[in-house]
């Protein structure tokens, strides 16, 4: 199958020359076909440095790590795939030190997988590790190669897990709890624009078990219309069920695993102070007024408006957690707390599956993060005994949708 040139998606890099190679050589080239364009991000001059040198070859094109991965690149956001791109990377220096030819290389054998992952055991955690396996096995499947990550290389794996070194290991933090969603609404004056904004946050997030990246942007010059939530979803319809409940939704256009199908946000009221359908009417009419093309979560300013960024809103949360005892958390602990707030609070794990848009497989996979960190989220006003049923409800689910158990833990 024969693609269009590589700068047709990696628009600003000069690869004339590497793509010529690439094309020239009809026997090593691995021809990919490629949808449409990849804009190129914001122009920056590369640094120098010795740690990523590999070896030059016309099967890779001198180009960033990031930007190794040509196939699919629209299913990767941009995270993802700098990291997939650096265990590209790290997988081809490897295999130039020990002088691999290309043709082992592609699809690699479930020997050299395994040796490369146990060169690195003792060095990095176990997370690194498997964010680098992920992107290998994103590029066999690009190169439309059989991937042999199969018992050898689970069983290396785990000896790796048990040989991180503790310089690589993260305390576990605790996520977000109820009492903490409360002290942050305490400590916020919802007449405060900016407050507004991050309250409307912080609720959603929570109560819609929500990525942070599906409602912020990473910093003022990062918004992108096709990525992220704005205001043309205003005004926001609020409707009401027989029994009083009232429930909206927004939609977002983009999301970690439906991409440009996005997802929608469904938000439901709650009798309490904590109430994200609450928040967010308090943020649209406190920060009314602003143009339709400016993100969602945008807040008036003396001079105009500034987008709330995931930075300061982290900030403001955590500011106040520490100011009253509470350790800081990161983006990711309002949807893994939301989550667990809802299992505790006895919503089925179906419906909070739905809540989280999580198929039943991941989410199963979410709960092992959760259950492993259940004794940290352990308060005063929580009841320490609805912790001992949720096994057996997480093990009822999976039984239910005919999944792997879950009850032993490695």
């Amino acid at each position: 199958m024969v693609s269009p040139p590589l700068e047709d998606f990696l628009q600003g890099v000069d690869i004339h020359a590497a793509a010529a190679a690439l094309h020239a050589n009809s026997d090593i080239a691995r021809r990919v076909s490629i949808s449409q364009s990849l804009a190129p991000g914001r122009a920056s001059r590369p640094r120098s440095n010795v740690a990523s040198h590999i070896s030059p070859s016309p099967w890779r094109p001198h180009v960033l790590a990031s930007d190794r991965l040509i196939l699919m690149l629209q299913s990767l956001d941009s995270n993802t795939r700098s990291n997939y791109g650096s265990g590209l990377l790290r997988f081809t220096q490897f295999c130039d030190r020990l002088s691999i030819p290309e043709s082992a290389r592609m699809p690699a054998s479930a020997e050299l997988l395994a040796l490369f992952a146990s060169n690195h055991a003792g060095q990095l955690s176990d997370k690194t590790l498997n964010n680098w396996l992920a992107g290998l096995h994103f590029w066999h499947i690009v190169n439309g190669a059989p991937w042999n990550g199969d018992d050898m290389l689970r069983h290396v794996r785990r000896g790796f897990a048990k040989l991180v070194p503790p310089s690589s290991k993260r305390a576990k933090r605790p996520p977000v709890t109820l009492d903490a969603l409360c002290i942050l609404h305490d400590h916020l004056n919802l007449s405060n624009t900016f407050d507004a904004a991050v309250w409307a946050i912080a609720a959603i997030a929570f109560w819609s078990c929500c990525r942070l990246g599906e409602l912020l942007i990473p910093s003022v010059q990062t918004f992108d219309p096709s990525k992220h939530v704005s205001r043309s979803v205003l005004p926001i319809s609020v409707s009401t069920l027989e029994n009083g409940t009232q429930h909206s939704f927004f939609h977002i256009p983009w999301s970690k695993t439906t991409l440009s199908l996005g997802a929608d946000i469904s938000i439901t009221a709650r009798d309490h102070r904590t109430c994200p359908l609450t928040a967010l009417l308090n943020h649209c009419a406190g920060n009314s007024g602003l143009p339709s093309h400016v993100p969602l979560f945008a807040f008036r300013t003396s001079s105009g408006w500034l987008p709330m960024t995931r930075a300061w809103f982290l900030q403001k949360c955590n500011l106040t957690w520490v100011s009253v005892g509470f350790p800081d958390m990161p983006g990711h602990a309002f949807r893994i707390g939301g989550a667990t707030e809802l299992l505790l609070q006895g919503v089925p794990p179906d419906v909070v599956a739905t809540q989280g848009r999580w198929k039943s497989q991941a989410f199963l996979e979410y709960w092992r993060q959760i259950n492993s960190i259940l004794p940290l989220f352990i308060s005063s006003s929580a009841d320490s005994a609805r912790f001992l049923t949720l096994d057996t409800v997480m093990d009822n689910f999976a039984r239910r949708t005919n999944l792997r158990t879950i009850t032993s833990r490695a």
